[in-house]
């Protein structure tokens, strides 16, 4: 077994019980998500797209409130206490849904489905920002180029698990009662976090000064400190930092024009509620078939023979080639094989890559700006790409507008995507070389 991994996946015997609580862990946080988003997007579609788009500018501004809330449990608490309270807490938020739609279903409207479509948005961002920020601060760089994409099959499997769930079983259990199923598994991973924090702690060893060639001391688990807005500091401040920035709200955009197309073409082609789910059944079967495909065999092994900066660019050259194919032949097929693709590379390989550019930032940063850049800069590209692709549309511009305007935006993306790599690199062998001088010292000192 352990052979079959190492040749597929360059897993090693002693990373196997890590990797798979890490696998577990991601696959009940995907699993709560995609088992309650069903009623996410139908409560969205209910007041009409213009209403959507507002509600993407609703998200973003709650985002931006919240994030001052998780940077001071950052600043005050362990890791894993606030990494547990951010599960736990938006657990205990859907128990309320829950009770409104079992006790006061009346009082469940057009209003109420309107809080739950941000909420779950803001739900939707933290609960898998929190994952991949433990995952960034137990696994080195290394091991984040070789294991995140397999870790990232258990939050494929957990996505495609929720849904699965949520068709089959909703007429036996109900609408109301799949929300305890997203609670429970929650709490499975609150436990599941803490599994991966006692067999991974290699991130918080350092070598004795006094015997640098004795095995490394594991320090007790520190509060970070510091300020609940150093995040947006960080980001300021660094260029690196706001390079990834910069990355992840041009995916964003990108995604954006992706999910007002899939809405507008599906919409023109029925007003029946059934075929429009089924429609969109299709295009998530193949986008989730692609990603796991990506994942387990292909994902590791770009990120450590081919390097970051590849893995990375891959998503701007899908994006271009998409839409440029979209534009030309304006079908069904060709929007399935824009989101499938986009989605599967994305998540099987650019969201592992991404995650991987954080390895060589201090712990700090870790949590704060990377929660500030996957929470409230992405659903920033969210408001931009909803209005920029409604201006389109109000404009006259169709897809050939849009296509023409995705060019020259993933053409820099592209760029920016091969100058985080080469940072990430140069970065990476500054700390190697400081490592090795601190080494020095302490054997001269002896």
């Amino acid at each position: 077994m352990s052979s079959f991994l190492k040749r597929f996946a360059n897993i090693r015997r002693e990373e196997i019980p890590a990797l798979l609580a890490s696998v577990f862990f991601f696959f009940c946080v995907l699993s709560a998500l995609m088992v309650i988003r069903p009623a996410r997007e139908a409560l969205g579609m209910r007041s009409g797209l213009e209403t959507v788009r507002w509600l993407f500018v609703g998200t973003a501004v709650v985002t931006l409130m919240v994030n001052p809330i998780f940077g001071w449990l950052v600043s005050q608490f362990r890791r894993i206490t606030f990494i547990a309270a951010t599960y736990l807490f938006f657990g205990a938020s859907l128990m309320v849904f829950w009770a409104l739609l079992s006790f006061a279903p009346e009082a469940a409207g057009e209003l109420s489905g309107r809080v739950f479509y941000v909420w779950f948005s803001v739900f939707n961002l933290f609960s898998t920002m929190v994952f991949w920020a433990l995952m960034v601060d137990r696994f080195s760089l290394d091991q984040s180029k070789r294991l995140f994409g397999v870790v990232a099959v258990g939050g494929t499997l957990g996505a495609m698990f929720g849904p699965w769930f949520a068709w089959t079983y909703v007429e036996v259990i109900g609408t109301a009662n799949l929300i305890l199923v997203a609670v429970g598994f929650l709490m499975l991973a609150v436990v599941a976090a803490g599994v991966v924090a006692r067999l991974q702690p290699e991130s918080l060893s350092e070598l004795d000064p006094d015997d640098p060639e004795a095995p490394p001391i594991v320090r007790k688990e520190e509060v970070i400190g510091g300020s609940a807005w150093e995040g947006f500091r960080a980001v300021i401040r660094s260029r690196y930092l706001l390079g990834v920035c910069t990355f992840v709200l041009i995916m964003a955009i990108m995604a954006t024009f992706i999910y007002f197309t899939r809405l507008q073409m599906v919409a023109e082609m029925t007003d029946v509620v059934d075929e429009q789910t089924g429609l969109f059944a299709q295009i998530d079967f193949w986008t989730q078939f692609l990603t796991f495909l990506l994942q387990l065999l292909i994902t590791g092994h770009i990120m450590k023979r081919l390097g970051v900066a590849v893995a990375l660019v891959l998503l701007p050259l899908t994006v271009v080639t998409g839409f440029v194919g979209l534009a030309i032949t304006g079908t069904f097929t060709a929007l399935i094989l824009l989101e499938a693709s986009y989605r599967a590379v994305q998540r099987g390989i650019t969201r592992p890559a991404r995650e991987t550019l954080f390895t060589v930032v201090g712990r700090e940063d870790k949590y704060k700006s990377k929660a500030v850049i996957d929470t409230f800069v992405y659903r920033t590209g969210d408001v931009v790409g909803a209005w920029t692709e409604g201006l389109l549309g109000r404009l006259g511009g169709g897809l050939v507008a849009l296509s023409a305007l995705v060019v020259p935006l993933a053409a820099a993306w592209g760029v920016l995507a091969l100058w985080l790599g080469r940072e990430q690199i140069r970065m990476a062998a500054e700390q190697e070389a400081d490592k090795a001088e601190r080494e020095t010292v302490g054997v001269d000192g002896d």
